[in-house]
């Protein structure tokens, strides 16, 4: 069975998503949190499979809930899958930041809900291409200020290969792996080859934060080849 905790700070809506995911047979809601101080204690407490967290609630917003149980400086991170109503949230951004591993629309079909816990269950990010492309360029193109703090990685490209650039490039503009193997010409397999080196290489647990570094070390900028 798939664990979840469930954060929202509206009872109808964290409801809503425990009577959705208690339907499927391989998951189970172990809590609910209606703030951000409570899911961290809630997540501590119970370690789940995944944390599905709200991003703007009282007390402590959802950011900060996730940089506490899911960011760089924590030991034994969980996995958190941000729930958020507009998909150009400015909070989305910084939740990747501090450590989640994906995000969806709270207006998510209930399948697809239920499909999204399994994949970041996994151990895989949930980070659709056409969503990447929007919301990483929107906000990396915004300069960084002394309270923006440091980036959630810090890491040696030097250890990739030039191919391996490539793929990272690649990746950060968005493009799955089927299109990234048609662009280079290569295989599928090959790409996700590729793409589980980078990861290993750079010390990174998925996808997002391959992204979310790519844009941070100046690899790549919005707009533009990689530098």
């Amino acid at each position: 069975m798939t664990s979840v905790l469930v954060v929202d700070d509206q009872a109808l809506v964290r409801t809503g998503f425990t009577m959705i995911l208690e339907a499927e047979p391989d998951i189970t809601v172990i809590a609910e949190a209606a703030d951000g101080a409570r899911a961290v204690e809630l997540a501590r407490q119970h370690r789940p499979d995944v944390v599905l967290m709200d991003i703007r609630m009282p007390v402590m917003d959802g950011v900060e809930a996730t940089r506490q149980i899911a960011g760089p400086e924590v030991d034994d991170p969980l996995r958190v899958l941000i729930l958020t109503t507009f998909d150009l949230d400015e909070y989305v951004f910084e939740a990747l930041r501090a450590g989640a591993s994906g995000f969806l629309l709270k207006d998510t079909p209930p399948e697809e809900l239920a499909a999204a816990v399994r994949v970041v269950a996994a151990g895989d990010a949930l980070l659709a291409p056409s969503i990447t492309r929007r919301l990483v360029a929107e906000f990396t193109s915004r300069p960084t200020t002394a309270n923006d703090g440091p980036p959630a990685v810090t890491v040696d490209l030097d250890t990739l290969t030039d191919r391996e650039r490539e793929v990272l490039v690649l990746m950060a503009r968005g493009r799955s792996n089927a299109e990234i193997a048609s662009e280079l010409y290569v295989g599928e397999t090959t790409v996700k080859t590729h793409v589980g080196r980078i990861l290993m290489k750079l010390h990174l647990r998925d996808r997002v934060q391959a992204v979310v570094l790519a844009y941070e070390s100046g690899l790549v900028r919005p707009g533009a080849g990689p530098s």
